[in-house]
């Protein structure tokens, strides 16, 4: 096992690892940007060091910086965390090549995933499901429209980098996607520097469904269950829950099979997430594979008794995994929420200085965070501040003890997406555990518009 890593990440995630590090006896290494220099996860590493001013290209993305601090401190490896460099294939070679592991799949593997257009060409080799549409580039708009044609509209018109939504769009005609095209491709190219876009078939009342595995680099591929998060606020996850209650055992069983083929098929290692889009008949298609940890890998932990974070660094290390697909018990229910900085009745970020701050205890309630009275939210960085998890034998006693934690939650200062979260774990259509990528649109918004 390795003594020392560093953590490329900041906030609740570079927390979450230096917590498995010390019960493992690994000492950490942080870096920060001189926002963060009072953070809480500065202060919890073993040793921290500035990388540069707030903005993220002059500071957490600074890879030559961040290189010669992990190879300065004598750190072996580096944790990336998730956003940030955490799929960054350049970043993952030059720690390969630096003589520093890399905390995840390969730098080839990062890359060919990190295309959504390789990736669908890819799974369709391995016989994974894909939703109709087109595995090459789009020239441009011409194209575009006759490709359409030929799949028929409402269409989804995506990048094929990136994430978080960030240039994809619903279009129901040519009219739509002629206007789309090139506002999404210019987004794309700025925020990815990629503007390649494609396109899908929409598929209606979708369901966002993900199975997470491990791998080692043995060939030993167990899936840990899935995850549902259909609840999104502009195509961002915002409720996650293990296991999903809407699909069936059967559903589930061939989805797991389904995911396991897939990081066989690129011969995987490391954590991973199979993403799926599942329709209201339950047929399940691939959408993409996040080569990394993920924000939400918290209920997994909660419902099988794992720390993801631990088996990441046992992989990395060159162990075997210890369990099989056999011996991963699912217990109980967990259900997730993503506390952001933001105002909940427009979504924009709410920045400042937080001045009270209390965090709901109890039993079957965890907290994830790296902030406490008298931090400061820049403007900086993604909005998401904290995550809070519940635990229930049943899904009614988690939503339960969820509604419930949130509602003793107090945070004063800034304003939060707590009363958008109040509202949801208690709705009624959250409740009967049928909840699509609509949600937000066809439930919350109508609300918040009748409150006004």
């Amino acid at each position: 096992m390795f003594s020392k890593i560093l953590i490329a990440n900041r906030g609740e995630i570079a927390l979450r690892v230096i917590r498995t590090c010390q019960k493992l006896g690994i000492k950490t290494v942080a870096i920060y940007s001189e926002a963060d220099a009072d953070s809480l996860f500065v202060r919890n590493a073993d040793e921290a060091y500035c990388v540069g001013k707030p903005p993220v290209n002059q500071s957490y993305l600074n890879m030559d910086e961040i290189i010669r601090i992990a190879k300065e401190s004598g750190a072996e490896a580096v944790h990336p965390g998730y956003g940030l460099l955490s799929e960054n294939a350049v970043f993952a070679a030059r720690c390969k090549n630096e003589g520093l592991v890399f905390i995840g799949p390969s730098p080839e593997i990062i890359a060919s995933m990190g295309s959504k257009i390789e990736a669908r060409k890819m799974m369709k080799e391995a016989g994974v499901p894909i939703i109709e549409g087109i595995n090459t580039p789009l020239a441009d708009e011409e194209e575009a429209k006759l490709a359409a044609e030929k799949i028929g509209y409402p269409l989804m018109l995506k990048a094929s980098a990136g994430g978080g939504g960030i240039g994809m769009q619903l279009v129901h005609s040519e009219e739509e996607l002629v206007k789309a095209f090139a506002g999404n491709k210019k987004r794309a190219e700025s925020f990815f520097g990629n503007g390649a876009m494609f396109l899908e078939k929409y598929i209606a009342e979708p369901h966002h469904i993900e199975v997470q595995i491990l791998a080692d680099s043995f060939g030993n591929i167990v899936p840990l269950w899935e995850r549902e998060c259909s609840i999104q606020r502009r195509n961002q996850k915002v409720v996650e829950e293990a296991p999903s209650p809407f699909i069936s055992e059967d559903t589930r069983m061939k989805m797991l099979d389904a995911a396991v083929t897939a990081a066989k098929h690129i011969g995987y290692s490391n954590a991973g997430t199979i993403e799926f889009l599942v329709d209201k008949e339950q047929n399940y298609y691939f959408l993409e594979m996040n080569t990394r940890l993920q924000v939400e890998h918290p209920v997994t932990e909660e419902i099988t008794g794992l720390d993801l974070v631990e088996e990441q660094l046992k992989v990395a290390a060159g162990q075997p995994l210890s369990f099989t697909r056999e011996e991963v018990v699912r217990k109980g229910h967990a259900i997730e929420v993503r506390i952001y900085a933001e105002d909940p009745k427009t979504f924009f970020p709410s920045p400042g200085k937080i001045t009270e701050f209390q965090l709901p205890d109890g039993e079957g309630i965890r907290n994830e965070c790296a902030i406490e009275a008298g931090s400061q939210v820049t403007p900086f960085y993604d909005p998401m501040i904290a995550k809070l998890i519940a635990w229930g034998e049943t899904r009614d006693e988690a939503a339960a003890r969820m509604k419930a934690a949130l509602e003793n939650y107090k945070i004063e200062g800034i304003k939060t997406n707590i009363p958008m979260l109040i509202n949801t774990v208690a709705h009624e259509q959250f409740l009967s555990g049928y909840t699509t990528t609509q949600f937000v649109n066809d439930h919350y918004l109508p609300f918040i518009t009748s409150t006004k």
